[in-house]
């Protein structure tokens, strides 16, 4: 069924409101029309592009959340976090991140977003990567966007946590990691544990 411009852009802004961070592709596709048509509308109804929506996001939902780095440091868009639980992060892949011959992605940015998430994740002022156990599954290409979600696996003594960090492009899984981040305090739990001995 062919839809009114005024019937389709209606639609886009409520597609928008409930799933912020769709990108034009997908909008075209599920209205029927161009992306060019789309990105036409975004601008008459003064919505931005994907990106800057994602930075609106980060910047002004989850500065004040992250404690173990600068929100501005991490590699990608955070767009949820629960402390010491989980996070998801987004990076959009340009040129700035691909090797020109092949127009593949290089593997430390897929390294960086992962690592950085375990980082932001912990629910201390300090958090360091200890150890890392990493695999690559697939290449990323330019154009594509990366979703990393990290979640928090175990809490050891010593002041460790376990996070493990799985990224996708779309549905399909093309990174995960294992990482042991040292964090400056123990938990409550683990403080408690240690009294009562």
């Amino acid at each position: 069924m062919k839809r009114t411009k005024s019937e389709r852009q209606k639609l886009l802004v409520e597609t928008i409101e409930e799933t912020p961070f769709i990108t034009d592709k997908a909008l075209a596709k599920k209205f029927s029309v161009s992306i060019q048509t789309i990105r036409l509308d975004r601008m008459e109804l003064s919505i931005p592009e994907l990106r800057k929506r994602i930075k609106y996001v980060a910047t002004n939902q989850w500065n004040e959340t992250v404690k173990s780095l600068p929100i501005e440091e991490v590699i990608g868009e955070i767009i949820d976090i629960e402390l010491d639980k989980r996070a998801i992060s987004i990076l959009e892949i340009t040129n700035d991140h691909i090797f020109s011959r092949n127009k593949i992605a290089r593997g430390h940015h897929l390294f960086a977003q992962a690592n950085s998430l375990a980082v932001a994740v912990i629910n201390d002022e300090l958090a360091l990567t200890a150890k890392s156990e990493i695999k690559f599954i697939r290449q990323v290409k330019l154009n594509e966007r990366v979703i990393a979600k990290a979640s928090v696996i175990e809490k050891k003594k010593q002041g460790l946590t376990v996070v493990r960090v799985e990224s996708y492009v779309e549905q399909e899984l093309v990174f995960n990691g294992t990482f042991h981040m040292y964090r400056s305090t123990e938990t409550k739990g683990e403080q408690m544990n240690e009294d009562s001995n």
